[in-house]
Formats: structure tokens, sequence, C-alpha cells
């Protein structure tokens, strides 16, 4: 049996409070005595219950299935017209214009909204809500300290997971990122393999933007500044692919494979040219190669990384960099641990490779000049990182202490120029301030439990992507204190440099002399120790001869004893 009341209420008063009042009590229903039930039950007596006045509660445990986000778009067009009129004409829109500001009720209308909004406007213009009365005070970027919070967090769809190996900026906004993703251990990569990489929006993490299917897995990826919608791929045959987004995942062009690298390519950077179409990248095969997107048959130009002069690769290139304000010049990171200068515009293949900086023991995975300071440039690499100048090759002027895990990449700020990052093989993102300390990081936060890979900072500085081993990459969001430049900050990292770059000179130059001393003093006791040397051969010689003689006699005074003993 069903005990329903139903409660009615007008349409008008949905959603209002509820008003209880007292009223007397009310029997809705009277339920009879069932004498045939007593049957089936026991009587208890007495009958013990626990009360406990606390309430009962309990705990589950549920795990909701991910709710994928879509965005969809929508096109407002220009409505409101009569069927009978085109908006696309002309003279049927302002026919119509003319009929209805003739009618009374349009001008009467007109009348009644112009007394509200000569009020409003008045308002508006009696106080200004908007206005900022502290524009004149700036801010001290160090009252906060560094931090960095995750706001998304990419992760690589397919069921094998690979290595994000590099990221590239949307150049207009820091809306949209490129990954590249690849395996790049031969041994780890396993049959029927995804080789595809992404373009992700950075509000939308479930799903990609974009799909880019290359022919082989991309080791590097890299937008065209001038051109948003462009960018290309380096990939692990060596071939290098370009896609135009508006044109669909497939890739418009690859090179030629008997004209490509013949090792992964690790690093392509866009040129500073009219077309905006002019790229170089480079591979460990010991060769930089620059390229048109227009016609990627074969390369305009080859430079053979070969510091010994002979024609052959002796250096494999891992890591470039090039600054547009110095558009001939051009620097190469090598797996052996050298930077090479270079000019692109020297007389013979032999000068091109101006000067070479050694100092790390491993492969230099990151290469970057200061945005600041060109002069000035930064290598990752090993367990350190290394701050040099140009004006010194026999060592750098400022680094790191030797971490206890791998470095595997690095960049500058390009907002305040006493900052760089560094990413650890153990997880670890390491932010440098040497505004505020040179011998340990300002900040070091675990991003992931995996190795982190690679690092990209947006053009405005607030925005950082770390792409890990396992291939998920993070987007951190930087605190004002280290995306906007302090006060006197760009004078205060000069002299820093300078600094350095004088104690290092000083240094080197008392190396030298100190060098020299010692080959001076060599040389002269090679002269005196020459004339020595022949009066004391002729007294070694009587020496060893006396001593030859003298081990003679004592043996033959052992042999003639053990025969007297035999005959006794």
């Amino acid at each position: 049996m069903e005990i329903v009341y139903v409660y009615t209420k007008k349409r008008e008063e949905f959603g209002r409070q509820c008003n209880f009042t007292d009223r007397t009590a009310e029997s809705l229903v009277d339920i009879p005595v069932d004498e045939s039930l007593k049957e089936s039950f026991i009587e208890r007596n007495p009958c013990e219950i626990a009360i406990q006045c606390a309430p009962e509660m309990s705990e589950h445990e549920i795990n909701t299935e991910r709710f994928e986000t879509m965005s969809r778009g929508i096109n407002h067009v220009e409505g409101g017209w009569p069927k009978d009129i085109n908006p696309a004409e002309v003279e049927q829109t302002m026919r119509f214009r003319k009929k209805v500001e003739k009618d009374e009720v349009y001008i009467q209308a007109i009348q009644q909204l112009g007394s509200v909004m000569e009020h409003t406007i008045k308002q508006n213009n009696a106080v200004d809500i908007y206005e900022e009365y502290f524009d004149d005070i700036v801010e001290d970027g160090c009252a906060e300290p560094p931090s960095a919070k995750t706001i998304n967090v990419f992760r690589d769809p397919n069921e094998h997971k690979r290595t994000a190996a590099n990221i590239s900026w949307y150049p207009d906004n820091a809306q949209k990122l490129a990954v590249a993703y690849s395996v790049l251990e031969f041994q780890r990569s396993a049959p029927g393999m995804s080789m595809d990489s992404y373009i992700w929006d950075v509000e939308s993490p479930n799903k990609p933007d974009m799909t880019l299917k290359p022919i082989s897995p991309l080791v590097c990826i890299e937008y065209n500044p001038k051109d948003p919608h462009c960018l290309v791929g380096g990939q692990y045959n060596g071939q290098l692919a370009f896609w135009d987004t508006r044109k669909g995942s497939q890739p418009i062009e690859v090179s030629a494979i008997s004209n490509s690298h013949s090792d992964p390519l690790y690093k392509c950077i866009f040129l500073t040219s009219k077309t905006g179409t002019e790229c170089f990248t480079t591979s460990t095969d010991g060769q930089v190669l620059w390229w048109d997107i227009r016609k990627m048959a074969e390369p305009t130009e080859t430079l053979v990384l070969d510091i010994t002069k002979k024609g052959k690769p002796t250096l494999g290139g891992i890591s470039l960099e090039y600054e547009p304000t110095m558009p001939t010049k051009f620097m190469v990171g090598t797996e052996q641990g050298i930077v090479l200068s270079c000019n692109r515009k020297a007389k013979t293949p032999a000068e091109r490779i101006v000067a070479n900086f050694s100092g790390h023991y491993g492969p230099v995975y990151a290469l970057q000049r200061n945005p600041f300071f060109p002069k000035n440039f930064l290598t990752v690499g090993d367990w350190t990182a290394r701050i040099w100048s140009e004006d010194l090759r026999e060592s750098s002027i400022m680094w790191t202490k030797f971490h206890k895990s791998y470095l595997t990449d690095g960049c500058w700020s390009p907002v305040r120029p006493a900052v760089f990052f560094t990413s650890r093989m153990d997880g670890c993102l390491d932010v440098w301030d040497y505004m505020f300390k040179q011998n340990d990081p300002t900040l070091s936060l675990q991003v992931c439990d995996d190795a982190l890979n690679c690092l990209r900072i947006q053009d405005h500085g607030s925005l950082m992507a770390c792409g890990s081993h396992s291939g998920n990459v993070t987007l951190l969001e930087l605190s004002e204190s280290l995306s906007q430049q302090q006060r006197n900050e760009k004078a205060s990292v000069t002299q820093i440099f300078e600094r350095e770059t004088k104690r290092e000179k000083i240094l080197e130059s008392r190396y030298r002399e100190m060098k020299l001393k010692e080959r001076a003093k060599s040389q002269q006791g090679e002269d005196k120790s020459g004339e020595d040397d022949e009066e004391n051969a002729e007294e070694l010689i009587e020496e060893a001869d006396k001593n030859f003689w003298f081990t003679v006699e004592q043996e033959k005074i052992g042999i003639e004893k053990k025969e007297k003993e035999a005959e006794q």
C-alpha cells in the first residue's frame, strides 16, 4: 500500500521559500491490526538496543571517468531584417531605414531612450570607476617570493608512451604549443608504435587541437615566427618536413632522403629573411644544412663540422643558436662537448668555423645567447650549466655547481636578463636568478617523477612548458618576481658579466705567464743536465762494473762452500 500526499502549488510560486505554519495533528492513513502476521514474529522480553548519539558515517571511494570537452564555434551574421529585404543589398537596406525613420513610433521611441542615455552618459562622466590612482608607483618585484604553479598537463594519448622530444610555442599568443614525440632509444621502440605528434590548445588538455602525421617520428619541431600556420619538423630518419596547419595533418613537402641528414635531425631554427621561408638544421652526422621550405629537394648550403680542416665531419651537432641581430653568425653545440662559433658569409669552408669553446664532458643539449647581452651565451651539458663570453675562449665566466643528476635542457628568460632555467634527469626544474644568489638555484620544483627531457618558455616570460621522458608536457605559470624585470636589473647584470669576464682574463693571462716560466725553466734545466750527464755516465759505468764483479765473487765463494760440504 502506497502512502501518497500531493502538494499543489501555482507555477508562479515555483522557487519561492517554503513558509511552514503550525496546525493540529491530522491522521492521513489508519492501517488496522492483522492478527495473522503475529505468528511470524517472536517476542523479545527484555529487549536491549544500543544507541549511539554520534551520527553514523561511511566512507566510499569512486573514480569517475574523464569528461572530454570540445570547443565549438558559431558564426553570427547580420539579422533582424524582413524576409523581402536582402542585407547584402545596400539600396534595399537604405530604403527600409528611411521608411522606419519616418515612422512616428520610431521617433517617440528614440526620444524616450535619448533621455535615459543622456542620464547614463553624464553619470559615467562624473566618476571614472576604472581610474588608476597609483600608475607612477613602481612595484618592487622582490616582495613576492619566486614560485611556479602547474596549470595543465598534456599527456601522450597513445598506449605506448613516447618521449616529448621538443616543444615550440605558437608565435602570435600563448594559446597553442606544438610537441614532437619520439622514442630516441632505438631498442625501446615497439612495433606498431605511433609516429604522430600533436598541437595542443593550452585550455584543452584532454584532446589535441591537431595531429601531425610525419613519415618518421619527429625529434624537433619549430613554428615559423612570420607565419603562425607554418611549422617544420626534424625527423628521426634525418629528413625535414614542412606543414601548413590550414591544409591538414599531412606534410606539404618533405626533403629528399638522399640530400638530408643521415642521423636524426636534432635542431631546426628559422632565419630572418625577406621571404621568411629559410631555416637551417643540424644533426649528429656532422653537418649543418640550410633550407628554403618553398623548394626542399636539396639544401641551399652545407657546412661540415670539422675543426681539423680535413674536410671530413669530426663533430656531431646537437643544438643550434641563431641571433636575428647578427644574421651572419650562428653557433653549434656538439655531442663532444664543444661549442663552435661560425660565420655563414666566410669565403672558404675552413674559415666558417671562427672559434670553439670546450668545457663540457658530454653533449651540449642547450645553447642560447642572452636576449639582452648577445655576447654572453648559456650552455647546458653533463652536470653543469655554463655562461660564456665571446671574448674568452679558454673557459666560461660563470657556471653552476655539479648536480647529482644529469642536465637535459636549459634556456634564458626572455624578460629578465639575470634568470635562466635548467631541467634535470630526476624530474626537477631549477630556476637560477643571479640577482638573488649565484651558488644555488633560487627555486627548485619537482615537476614529475620521470626525467625532464626538454623545456620551452613563452615569449612573454610567464608560461613554461616542460616535456618529460614519459610523454607528459607540464604547463607552469611563473610568479611575477620571475616574469617581470626588476629595477636596475639590466645595469646590475652588465656589471656582473663585465666583472667575471675581467676576472677570467686576469686568470688566463696569469696562467699563460706561469706556463712560459715553466717552459723557460725546463729549457735551462735541459742545457745544464746535458753537461752533467756526460760526467755522471762514466761514474755510473764504473759503479755498475764494481757491483757486477762483486756479485760474481760472492757467487764463487758460495759454490766452493757447497762443494766442500758435499765432500765431507
